[in-house]
């Protein structure tokens, strides 16, 4: 028997599933179709192999993402988004869209926000794949 585990409220477990600096962008940019890991390295320009590989699994684990190998010489393995992890992705990208209006608030105050990928160059990259 399993240990029970006790949240709050279910966003508790949903902060705890997308944990992790990467987790969220691995989410969105396998939105529209599946990567291999050498095309998220690219999208996730500062990410290390290791803490890539750590994520994907652990996003794997939760049922979020869905790993294919193909058994063949060199390996060939495909990350995609399973069922629960696209109804992930339209909260997340709900979320960048309202990170990029605060952004825009805080820049009229006098911050200095830069948003890297905004949810309409996501968004627009994945409908062109």
């Amino acid at each position: 028997m399993t240990e029970e585990v006790i949240y709050p409220m279910g966003i508790n477990l949903t902060l705890k599933i997308i944990s992790g600096k990467w987790k969220p962008s691995i989410i969105c940019y396998l939105g529209a179709r599946k990567r291999r890991n050498g095309e998220l390295r690219r999208h996730l320009s500062g990410i290390s192999q290791k803490v890539l590989t750590q994520q994907l699994r652990e996003l794997e684990e939760d049922g979020i993402v869905k790993r294919t190998n193909y058994g063949t010489v060199p390996p060939k393995v495909v990350y995609s988004l399973t069922e629960s992890g696209y109804s992930l992705r339209h909260i997340l990208v709900d979320l960048s869209v309202w990170g990029e209006e605060k952004a825009k608030e805080f820049n009229a105050t006098g911050s200095n926000i830069v948003i890297k990928n905004t949810s309409d160059l996501i968004m627009k990259e994945n409908e062109n794949e």
